[in-house]
């Protein structure tokens, strides 16, 4: 695809944007600059703005000519709470937070097409450009839906875009079907009775039953979930007890975790098993436990007829350069309500190779600037080709 020469003033406008986004990480919830940035940049561009959503979500949209169609286009907002440990010229200025996934690039590229459809206004129908806070697991879409946003900005399709190191910077993924895991956690408490650690006989041991819990937790993988079927769990806390009193057996083990599953069926078959397992080592241990499951996220699940309309776009901007085979991730995105709502399709923007190691959600970790262009190209693609005139 051939943009205008304007564009690549804009890139340079758009890599500065970037970095000084970058350099200023906030949690989410808690993007104030950002979205005054994003609301400012959409408003100079003539798009009309809406502010509110999700506390600090903002939609802008576009309307032009007599087109029927509606579609939304998403980008997330948010850092994550953790350091920036690679020294660079724009690193994080807020300890303990980094945009250790991308947001600033995908906040970036969106306002990069919303400026240029703006300008150039080659297309027929109404876009919403949608930028949601809170992805990182605090619930920004749901909490932008639930706000009214489907109400206030009714879509025929809604699209998101995620950036994937191991894919150079010309090239793209788009594939029909799963493309991100459900994300839920779990938590289960087991309660005997605390003795002295000398004396086991005369207490009932949770440490033991947990112990027997986590080792078998696999089985539910292994040997309850359809094999064609794939499902992740894993416990990843564990409190009982305490360091300073190793001669005391405690009342208490909380084990908690997360589960993973890419269709509705598993994911309730996850939530059920681990409960099933959790009261029967509670009945053989002869203690009791308690149970809770936390449905966070579904799984995030391309539309085919959506998907294909993603496809033509990234063709048209990547040409061979675009893979249509390429695995579904565990991580979890709340795209997915977004999706579930309407028609939907996900796709991955090649964001070079992970530099010494340097994958989401890493201390190092760095958006690609080179896949500005890139990214900001589909954007455009994508609404000149859905909303043709």
């Amino acid at each position: 695809m051939v943009l205008e020469d304007a564009f690549l003033d804009d890139v340079a406008f758009l890599r500065e944007l970037r970095r000084d986004l970058h350099a200023y990480p906030e949690l989410g919830f808690e993007e104030v600059r950002t979205s005054e940035i994003v609301a400012s940049i959409l408003s100079e561009a003539g798009v009309e703005v809406h502010r509110g959503l999700g506390g600090t979500g903002v939609v802008g949209t576009l309307r032009v000519g007599n087109g029927s169609r509606t579609i939304g286009l998403r980008a997330d907002m948010d850092a994550l709470a953790m350091p920036e440990t690679a020294d660079r010229p724009y690193k994080s200025r807020h300890p303990g937070k980094m945009h250790a996934c991308g947001h600033d690039g995908h906040t970036t590229l969106l306002l990069g097409a919303a400026r240029y459809l703006a300008r150039t206004r080659r297309f027929s129908g109404t876009v919403h450009f949608i930028f949601q806070p809170a992805e990182e697991g605090r619930g920004g879409a749901r909490k932008m839906i639930g706000d009214g946003f489907f109400d206030l900005f009714p879509c025929d399709a809604v699209y998101g875009l995620h950036n994937m190191p191991g894919l150079s910077t010309d090239e793209m993924a788009v594939v029909a079907g799963p493309q991100l895991a459900s994300s839920d956690s779990w938590l289960v408490t087991f309660k005997g009775v605390g003795t002295h650690g000398a004396k086991p006989h005369l207490g009932k041991d949770p440490i033991t039953a947990g112990g027997y819990f986590i080792a078998s937790l696999q089985t539910i993988v292994g040997r309850v979930v359809d094999p064609l079927q794939p499902a992740v769990v894993s416990a990843c806390s564990i409190r009982a007890g305490d360091p300073q009193a190793l001669n005391v057996i405690p009342d208490l083990v909380e084990i908690g975790g997360t589960a993973r599953a890419y269709s509705a069926e598993v994911r309730t078959q996850l939530e059920k098993e681990i409960e099933r397992l959790a009261h029967g080592v509670a009945a053989m241990f002869d203690i009791s436990a308690s149970y809770e499951f936390r449905r966070r996220i579904p799984p995030v699940v391309n539309d085919a007829d959506a998907a294909a309309r993603a496809l033509r776009a990234a063709r048209a901007v990547c040409g061979e350069k675009v893979v249509t085979s390429f695995p579904p991730s565990t991580a979890g995105d709340d795209f997915a309500f977004f999706a579930g709502s309407v028609p939907g399709a996900y796709v991955w923007l090649g964001n070079g190779p992970a530099i010494d190691g340097a994958l989401h959600h890493n201390t190092a970790y760095d958006f690609n600037d080179e896949a500005i262009p890139t990214g900001v190209a589909f954007w455009i693609t994508l609404v000149e080709q859905e909303l043709a005139d």
